[in-house]
């Protein structure tokens, strides 16, 4: 048989190497299903790189921290700013000097990081700030929130060299002041930094009910964060870093400034929290 070549060298139709319609909704049908199989994993990525950076920033305000003990003859830095929602004002005798000074909701400018105790040791504002928070700044009085986000994320244990109040609330709250004094619990269990929930967050101390203040056993005063994966990071005073998963979530369900009950389901992240506190004076 012969074959002209001219036949044989034709080019084909275009019309038989396009897709149909079919095939091109199963082409869009199999990139659908794989964005919904990598967008989880993108997510969980993004998710652990956020949390290492928090757990990193932790860890260069431990070191602040421990630089500040080394330069101060043992003497851990003062925890002494309080702020009382009530006033819009910090607690008198309770505002400084302190290892910062900033109203994480309100604070704007970052003079109360800077000013800080510890900005000498690392003048980096970002370490403050917990990559995970999204929170932003508020207004003062009410209005909408800017478009900045908070400049802090981070509290230091009421343990730690806190609380200098005159008269009755000083009796509740035993603290360290000499990192050398620390015993109960010792200092791979002494919880120094944390991150704190961002709906919760104002002073810059975390506090919660110790033995002597068992009347408030049983609630929140400063609630932890809830930003990682249902997780918080935290420090100690060994120095060391880690990464808590809560059992429970972690919600605000009271007023700023509000002490809030531990729910029923919730004891086991409660109590886990407070072991790391110093309990009582002796």
């Amino acid at each position: 048989m012969r074959v002209s070549i001219a036949n044989c060298c034709r080019p084909s139709s275009g019309l038989s190497e396009a897709f149909t319609l079919i095939e091109l909704l199963v082409v869009i049908a199999i990139i659908a299903i794989l964005t919904a199989m990598l967008l989880p994993v993108l997510s969980q990525a993004k998710g652990r790189a956020l949390n290492i950076a928090c757990l990193d920033n932790l860890k260069q305000l431990q070191l602040c921290f421990q630089l500040y003990v080394g330069d101060n003859d043992d003497f851990m830095p003062p925890n002494n700013f309080v702020y009382d929602i009530t006033t819009d004002q910090p607690v008198p005798g309770n505002d400084g000097p302190s290892w910062c000074t900033n109203v994480a909701p309100y604070d704007a400018n970052p003079a109360g990081i800077q000013n800080g105790l510890l900005f000498q040791y690392n003048t980096a504002d970002a370490i403050y700030h917990c990559p995970a928070d999204q929170s932003t700044i508020q207004i003062r009085g009410g209005g909408p929130n800017l478009d900045q986000l908070r400049l802090r994320s981070y509290n230091l244990s009421q343990s730690v060299n806190g609380l200098s109040y005159v008269g009755q609330i000083s009796r509740y709250t035993p603290h360290y002041a000499k990192s050398t004094e620390i015993k109960n619990p010792p200092p791979s269990g002494l919880i120094v930094f944390l991150d704190v929930h961002e709906d919760e967050i104002i002073d810059t101390m975390f506090g919660i009910p110790t033995e002597l203040d068992w009347d408030y056993d049983g609630y929140w005063f400063d609630i932890p964060g809830n930003r990682h994966n249902q997780g918080c990071n935290l420090s100690f005073a060994d120095g060391h870093v880690e990464h808590w998963k809560w059992k429970i979530p972690k919600l605000v369900t009271v007023p700023r400034g509000s002490v809030q009950p531990v729910a029923a389901n919730e004891w086991d992240d409660y109590n886990r929290l407070e072991a790391g506190f110093r309990q009582n004076f002796n």
